[in-house]
């Protein structure tokens, strides 16, 4: 259990990572990395901005990812296979809200500029 446990914790981390440079608006528009949309491809400023807010929640991810695998770790008695399903489970729920606010985020901002 303590090979998933490393998994996690490094995924969370490496989640954080990712996210500082976007947050910072430090990724210019690109082909691998950030929010890539067409609305996002194809305006640098709607790129930053989206990029940020979207950074945000990834940082927020990672966060939870990491706390929450050590928080669930250290119950008693948990079975390997309760403990891998829950961090999935966890895993996938902050990263589906994160997709779905930056979505939104997305939304709203080519919304606005458009008017």
């Amino acid at each position: 259990m303590v090979s998933l446990l490393v998994l996690y914790v490094v995924s969370g981390i490496l989640l954080i990572l990712l996210a500082i440079p976007l947050i910072r608006k430090k990724i210019k528009p690109n082909g691998l990395y950030g929010f890539r949309v067409k609305q996002t491809m194809s305006d640098p400023e709607l790129w930053y901005a989206v990029n940020c807010y979207s950074g945000k929640w990834l940082l927020f991810c990672g966060v939870v990812i990491v706390f929450s695998s050590i928080f669930f770790y250290l119950i008693p008695g948990i079975s390997v296979d309760a403990y891998a399903l829950i961090c999935l489970a966890v895993f996938i729920l902050v990263f589906a809200i994160s997709l779905g606010k930056s979505w939104q985020f997305m939304k709203k901002e080519s919304a606005q500029k458009s008017i």
